[in-house]
């Protein structure tokens, strides 16, 4: 297979030593799932990215979820787990907790939380089939299981948002989930601060969802040669509008990655540096 053309990816492939490769975890490094609980990672994605790591400068994750869920769901039997990646670096609750060398740092939850798991059960009671995620520094309401998992969405757009500014936190959508959480951070600011942290001089970032689109924004933003990479479904569109590639979900992520690879490894061998 080879790379499809575009000049992010030329740029990757011509200096990996300053490309930063980011990465959603659901719906891009593992399929959406009724239960997220149950959002195991693609089997191939640890080996995958444990043969990009070491050519490139960074591998980092960000991702909504905590970042130990994320190692969590990441084990595959009988292989490489994402918690083996060397260098990986995840940032969970959109850069509020950071996972690196099998340590988490972060910040003290926000007090608004308190309030949110007191009452966000009570606004969802209502709806059959939603049910309530805490995640510890963030909590969210689920309505795929609902029978009109759209809908029931809906109903809870106004009342949630209420609650949110009670609390003073922010409110972040997704694939039929409502999540609160601390207002401040985001996938764009945890991935602008990663990128000059390490002196990154390329950027690829693919993700699903709406909450991409401030990453994808941060690759346009940060003045590198970038190219922002949709995982595709027919749930999310808004986010395939602004990629500059779309690939066939957490399938279609493993073959990119494992074409990018491909075409570094020859790169190595031909003694290009």
């Amino acid at each position: 297979m080879t790379l499809p053309a575009h000049p992010g990816l030329d740029a990757i492939v011509a200096d990996p030593a300053g490309a930063v490769i980011g990465l959603d975890y659901d719906g891009t490094l593992s399929p959406i799932v009724a239960d997220p609980a149950a959002a195991r990672v693609h089997p191939a994605v640890p080996g995958v990215l444990a043969a990009l790591a070491p050519l490139v400068r960074a591998v980092v994750v960000v991702t909504g979820r905590p970042p130990l869920t994320a190692i969590g769901l990441g084990e595959v039997p009988g292989g490489p787990s994402l918690g083996d990646v060397p260098g990986l670096v995840i940032l969970g609750h959109y850069g509020l907790e950071r996972w690196e060398d099998g340590r988490v740092t972060a910040p003290p939850p926000p007090p608004g939380l308190d309030l949110v798991r007191t009452r966000l059960p009570v606004i969802a009671a209502g709806l059959a089939g939603a049910w309530i995620e805490d995640k510890g520094h963030a909590v969210a309401v689920h309505t795929r299981r609902c029978a009109d998992p759209a809908a029931a969405l809906e109903a809870l757009r106004e009342p949630v948002a209420a609650l949110a500014a009670e609390a003073g936190l922010a409110v972040e959508p997704g694939r039929m989930v409502l999540e609160l959480r601390p207002a401040g951070m985001d996938k764009g600011q945890a991935l602008s601060a990663f990128l000059a942290e390490r002196g990154a001089r390329s950027v690829m970032f693919v993700g699903d969802d709406l909450g991409d689109l401030a990453a994808f924004a941060a690759v346009e933003e940060s003045g590198l040669p970038g190219v922002r990479v949709c995982s595709g479904s027919a749930e999310v569109t808004a986010l395939a509008e602004r990629a500059d590639l779309v690939v066939d979900g957490p399938d279609g992520v493993v073959a990119l990655l494992g074409d990018l690879v491909e075409s570094l490894g020859k790169r190595s061998a031909s003694g290009q540096v």
